[in-house]
């Protein structure tokens, strides 16, 4: 299948009417952004298990403080680990369904060119 909405260089005043009118989504661009920024609030997150898991260990100050550490981190990165997959299935989800609208916009207009060339051949 060709790419959805292809134009030229020189259609600036096309492409600001496209967004105008939503014939075309900036939303997947928005999506990939949204992304990035979310793993790294995750990348945040595992350097805080990280700390907790320190300061577990530290204020324990026994092999039992080392030991609930070391649950502590397997823990916490676990959970990074499967947030992480969750951002990224959602986030996936969100750049499926735009390029199912683009790809219905292409169909469209081919049905549309179709069309009109059964209209204009007797």
């Amino acid at each position: 299948m060709r790419r959805p909405l292809q134009r030229t260089p020189g259609d600036r005043g096309q492409f600001l009417w496209d967004l105008l009118t939503f014939d075309r989504l900036v939303t997947g661009t928005l999506v990939h952004l949204v992304y990035w920024a979310g793993l790294g609030i995750i990348g945040v997150m595992a350097f805080g298990v990280l700390g907790a898991t320190l300061g577990v260990a530290i204020r324990e100050g026994s092999i039992w403080g080392v030991l609930l550490a070391l649950g502590v981190l397997a823990v916490g990165f676990l959970g990074v680990f499967i947030a992480a997959l969750l951002w990224r299935a959602f986030c996936e989800f969100y750049v499926t369904v735009f390029k199912i609208s683009e790809d219905l916009a292409v169909l469209r207009q081919d049905v549309e060119a179709e069309r009109a060339r059964q209209g204009k051949s007797p």
